[in-house]
């Protein structure tokens, strides 16, 4: 392995345990930009090159300063920090009566390619430099003892004008001299959550980055449920949100792309239902196809029909039980139940037909042992210009779309070469992340022509070499409900 430094940035401290071999620079076919930092002031980044093995680059760069500091936000009657302006104006002079003054601030929430800005007002009291901060935290103490519900918020985190500073870690592999593989992981069952390290280091995996949102508003023991498509070697373990950016990995390539997907079972009665999830806890009605990667028992007060790998039934029972290897499991409740009951006897075949269908091309994935998809958060960058669908993806808010969080980046160049990137954040005076427009303009400067956001905040986690390489928000590295690994082959 080879380290560089440049701009007078420290090499990285610890030796990454793997074997390098470095491309020529008449080989390569993705190179980090020479051009200034896309953010803030735009000033050259400080970065420090380390060659992890052949194909795949490691960047360590660093730019921008910390310039900002601390105010007291005063939250609306709803909860949130921001409101309708005859709203704000109310908090206004609920703060003037406790005897502070107050500040209006008008924000405006850009637009993106599928939602219009959306204009909202703050009320902000007092600006204390970065070094002040017990100051707010004196004067929130004050605003509280008056009955308002306040909070003390680091101006970089609005995702406003700043100078910075930011922290992030970018791999970029090479299409031309890479020959390892791409793969999925959801560690050891779709139901737990899992670090990164762990699961890159069961798969010897030479880079690891966190996928794609996981479920945290369903039972604690499922959240590592995937929020949209997921597909390990071929199998579908997680279904689609219909439409919603996901990445299709087969071998050493990488299409971004946008996914559904469909599962059927047809008794060999001929009668056939639609299977409403994969792997996720079941709503009334539903039936839910689980796998034996569940890693969970399937939910009681239904009928579990158990299949065998030819789709043979060879046990119905009340449901609540784990799924046995080499099996699967239809489950159903309420009227799903009865269709079960009547259509899937023991001895019975009932067919299991899934598909997952690349909306952009209109076919179907051929789903095959090298095949994986991870589903996105938000598209970012389409066909090398800003496209950031933050309402079909789901997030579409203010605090997603316009306020700085940590993030993970997975880009793909156009012949073929894969970027990803972390951005660490919420770490004041160290790294502030950045928000999607931000997250867009940072993927294109590095040379995407196509990107999008995986999962971030907390989430944002970056392995290399068995060596966790960016500092995560909650101070070490969290489980996630997947990632996405690179191979050595």
């Amino acid at each position: 392995m080879s380290r560089r430094t440049f701009a007078g940035g420290l090499a990285i401290a610890a030796a990454l345990t793997l074997t390098a071999l470095p491309a020529t620079a008449e080989q390569q076919s993705v190179r980090f930009p020479s051009a200034k930092f896309p953010l803030g002031t735009r000033a050259i980044p400080t970065k420090t090159m380390t060659a992890v093995t052949q194909g795949i680059d490691l960047y360590d760069v660093k730019a921008g300063s910390s310039t900002d500091g601390y105010t007291v936000t005063v939250l609306m009657p709803s909860g949130r920090d921001y409101g309708t302006l005859p709203t704000a104006e109310t908090q206004v002079a609920a703060v003037e009566a406790a005897g502070e003054m107050a500040s209006l601030q008008k924000v405006i929430r850009p637009s993106v390619a599928d939602a219009p800005s959306q204009t909202v007002y703050m009320v902000r009291v007092g600006l204390w430099s970065f070094k002040d901060k017990k100051k707010a935290e004196e004067t929130a103490k004050t605003l509280k003892d008056a009955g308002l519900k306040v909070k003390v918020d680091y101006l970089g985190d609005d995702g406003l004008k700043t100078t910075g500073p930011w922290d992030v870690k970018v791999v970029m592999i090479d299409a031309k001299t890479f020959r390892g593989s791409y793969a999925a992981s959801l560690g050891a069952s779709v139901a737990k959550r899992e670090t990164v390290s762990s699961m890159a280091k069961a798969q010897k995996a030479v880079v690891g980055v966190n996928g794609g949102f996981f479920n945290i508003h369903t039972a604690k023991n499922l959240r590592g449920e995937p929020v949209g498509a997921s597909v390990v070697a071929g199998k579908l373990l997680s279904e689609a949100v219909p439409g919603r950016s996901a990445v299709v990995l087969k071998g050493h390539t990488a299409k971004i792309t946008e996914v559904k997907t469909s599962v059927v079972a047809t008794s060999q009665d001929g009668e056939a239902v639609e299977v409403n999830g994969v792997n996720r806890a079941a709503a009334p009605d539903e039936v839910v196809l689980y796998t034996e990667e569940y890693g969970a028992k399937t939910p009681t007060g239904g009928t579990d029909i158990v299949l065998d790998a030819t789709g043979k039934v060879v046990t119905v029972h009340a449901s609540g039980a784990a799924v046995a290897a080499g099996t699967r499991v239809l489950h159903g409740n309420g009227a799903a139940s009865d269709w079960l009951s009547e259509h899937a006897w023991p001895e019975y075949t009932v067919k299991v037909e899934t598909k997952v269908i690349d909306l952009r091309t209109k076919k179907a994935l051929k789903l095959t042992p090298d095949l994986h998809v991870i589903s996105g958060g938000v598209g970012l960058v389409r066909n090398g210009k800003v496209k950031i669908t933050a309402k079909r993806d789901g997030h579409d808010s203010i605090n997603m779309i316009l306020r700085r969080h940590p993030r993970t980046l997975l880009g793909t160049t156009k012949n073929g070469s894969l970027i990803l990137a972390t951005i660490d954040g919420r770490q004041p005076g160290v790294t502030i992340g950045a928000n999607f427009p931000e997250a867009a303009q940072f993927m294109r400067w590095l040379g995407a022509t196509q990107a999008i956001n995986l999962d971030g905040g907390g989430s944002t986690a970056m392995v290399v070499g068995d060596k966790l390489v960016n500092r995560p928000s909650d101070g070490a590295e969290r489980g996630v409900g997947d990632a996405l690994l690179v191979l050595p082959k």
